[in-house]
Formats: C-alpha cells, sequence, structure tokens
C-alpha cells in the first residue's frame, strides 16, 4: 500500500473509533493532516476569541518546514495507535 492510501485509509479509520480523542490527540490529527494535504500554515492567526480556530492554527503553525510524507506518517502512526486504544 502506498503512502497516499495508507493516508487516505487511516482518513477512513479515524472515523470509527467509538469513543472521542482527547484535545491534544486532535489537534495532533488536525495539524498533521493539514500540513500533510495543505503544506506549512497559511493565513492569518485566528483573534483570541476564536480559542477553537486559534489552538488549531498554532499546532499546525509548529509543524512549519515538516515534509508531506513525514506529516502523513505521523498521522497514519497515531490513527494506528488510537485505534487499538479507542475502539
Amino acid at each position: 500500500m502506498s503512502d497516499v492510501q495508507a493516508f487516505e485509509q487511516a482518513q477512513k479509520d479515524v472515523k470509527t473509533l467509538t469513543r472521542r480523542p482527547g484535545n491534544d490527540d486532535l489537534l495532533f490529527l488536525y495539524a498533521h493532516f493539514k500540513q500533510a494535504a495543505d503544506g506549512d500554515v497559511s493565513g492569518k492567526r485566528p483573534g483570541m476569541l476564536d480559542m477553537v480556530g486559534r489552538a488549531k492554527y498554532d499546532a499546525w503553525a509548529k509543524l512549519k518546514g515538516t515534509g508531506k510524507d513525514q506529516a502523513m506518517q505521523k498521522y497514519i502512526d497515531k490513527v494506528q495507535a488510537l485505534l487499538k486504544t479507542h475502539k
């Protein structure tokens, strides 16, 4: 299975979790997905009143310079770990 196929499968698998992952895990997944799909963070940082948007932006911004393949692999690895603990 290619990296792209494994990445797409991980996106499907994450939706089958029976328990909601914690906020740190969700931010990790969001940031690595965005880095793999879109590359480095873009746009303006959300304002102070948009706490969720700001947390997502900051998590993604921390990955600046991370390669697409590396972000994909970390996303896949995290989903696999969550499947073991949240099903």
